[in-house]
């Protein structure tokens, strides 16, 4: 497909989302997003949500599982979202934000009729202060609740910069931190 074609028809959602807040949105193929085992491992040896959250492993798609789901899009918008400040309560009030406006914008994507939108988010679910896998209850939020990337095994470093973004990690939490969503379009 025509690249110009293939990005038209997703511009007004770039546009929106830069609207909600992120510094870029980009229309990107769906082949270009890297999978791979040892993301989990960041997330099962490195992280307290771990087994504790629905959006969290092992509740979410392997990266086997991921690729197989990446491979049925033919187009995805890359979303990069600029945390600028030493607060973490406010990177992460920032965040939170932002994904539940895209988490809208999936809805409105949806109604347009790219019935296969599907949003991945940034780091750990935002929704509870406590999820309520840990008291074996439903989740409060399963229809606005999403996985993240990274619990899915996606590599987040070289997916961005594979499509031209910038990202390293953060020495000093009063760095700028860049986060990531992957909207999955059609």
């Amino acid at each position: 497909m025509n690249d110009m074609i293939n990005q038209a028809g997703l511009k007004k959602y770039c546009d929106r989302a830069l609207e909600a807040g992120a510094a870029h949105a980009k229309v990107i193929e769906p082949g270009s997003v890297v999978t791979a085992p040892w993301v989990r491992l960041k997330c099962q040896f490195g992280c307290a949500g771990y087994g504790t959250r629905y959006c969290c492993p092992p509740d979410t798609p392997t990266p086997q599982e991921m690729r197989t789901v990446l491979d049925a899009y033919g187009r995805a918008m890359l979303i990069h979202m600029e945390a600028v400040g030493t607060e973490l309560q406010e990177k992460r009030k920032l965040r939170a934000k932002l994904i539940d406006h895209l988490t809208e914008l999936e809805g409105e994507m949806f109604k347009d009729g790219y019935y296969k939108a599907f949003l991945l988010v940034s780091g750990p679910c935002h929704l509870c202060k406590a999820c309520a896998k840990l008291k074996q209850e439903p989740c409060n939020f399963g229809y606005k609740a999403r996985p993240s990337m990274e619990s899915c095994g996606i590599d987040v470093y070289q997916t961005a910069r594979r499509n031209g973004f910038l990202i390293q990690p953060l020495r000093e939490k009063s760095e700028p931190q860049n986060n990531y969503c992957l909207m999955l379009v059609d």
